[in-house]
């Protein structure tokens, strides 16, 4: 039987649930993170559990873990369901009280829920590439946050499926910034381009990685703004996130990224991320 971590508790799957008037399902009010796993290890673990206390941080929700306890209690999670290779969903809301925008007061304990899925990587994406749409970036002026707050980031991912597309690249007027559920690069003459770390983007794990990874291959890593036409005249074209790693994009609106096959830059990048998996574990 799949077990759901609750509140720190392991309970069976059929027997999960939260209270009705829960803040994260009235008005939204929660975080999230998503986390793989890897050959039995938690990928980038810290970082991840730093990002949920940060968005906790951002909200004003007091949780009362630390990176450590986080991490211990996931790797109980997963060694309760068996996952090797997959993901961990950790959700934190602030908590069940009755229905009112303010704050609780006095303030009611935070609800904490995390789910495991085993998967494989996606390895024929990574060697073929994805198509992609661009659309206007609709979502609310904090991306920094990872919070549960997703409408906009859902619409713009059913957009990209009505177009046979696997992913959704969003721009702000003619700025890009990221995909409904990735970061986004551009590559010309050699060089990544990706929109700067600020309220308009989430800053992702993998995004960090990627950035490392460039710096040790003295690939240039220029984080500034760029508009969507110098996105459709890029080489390559990348989008990454915990759940895709460093995907590329071989066509977009329709059209031909580059010469349509995964460029050597993307393979570098790629290369770099496998290895660091196994420097991590």
């Amino acid at each position: 039987m799949t077990k759901v971590l609750i509140n720190e508790h392991l309970v069976d799957e059929q027997d999960a649930s939260v209270p009705y008037n829960d803040r994260g399902y009235v008005f939204g009010d929660g975080i999230y993170e998503y986390i793989r796993t890897y050959n039995n290890n938690i990928f980038t673990a810290k970082p991840h559990f730093e990002r949920l206390l940060r968005s906790a941080k951002e909200i004003g929700l007091e949780l009362k873990y630390n990176v450590e306890e986080l991490t211990e209690l996931i790797q109980e999670l997963l060694a309760a369901n068996g996952v090797v290779n997959g993901g961990v969903y950790i959700q934190v809301t602030r908590g069940a009280a009755p229905r009112d925008h303010a704050f609780p007061t006095p303030s009611v304990e935070a609800n904490v829920m995390a789910i495991t899925k085993t998967y494989d990587r996606p390895y024929k994406l990574l060697e073929e590439g994805i198509n992609a749409i661009t659309t206007e970036d609709i979502r609310w002026l904090r991306c920094d946050i990872k919070s549960l707050n997703l409408l906009g980031n859902v619409l713009a991912k059913e957009r990209a499926v009505k177009y046979n597309a696997q992913e959704a690249i969003q721009h702000r007027g003619d700025i890009v910034t990221e995909g409904s559920s990735s970061n986004v690069y551009a590559i010309k003459a050699g060089e990544i381009y990706t929109h700067p770390v600020n309220n308009y983007i989430l800053n992702g794990i993998t995004r960090m990685v990627i950035k490392d990874i460039a710096q040790e291959k003295g690939i240039p890593f220029n984080e500034g703004t760029f508009t969507v036409d110098f996105l459709r005249n890029a080489d390559e074209i990348i989008v990454s996130s915990t759940s895709i790693e460093v995907m590329p994009v071989v066509k977009l609106d329709g059209e031909q990224v580059g010469d349509g096959e995964v460029g050597p830059i993307t393979k570098s990048l790629q290369e770099g991320f496998n290895r660091y998996i196994d420097t991590d574990s």
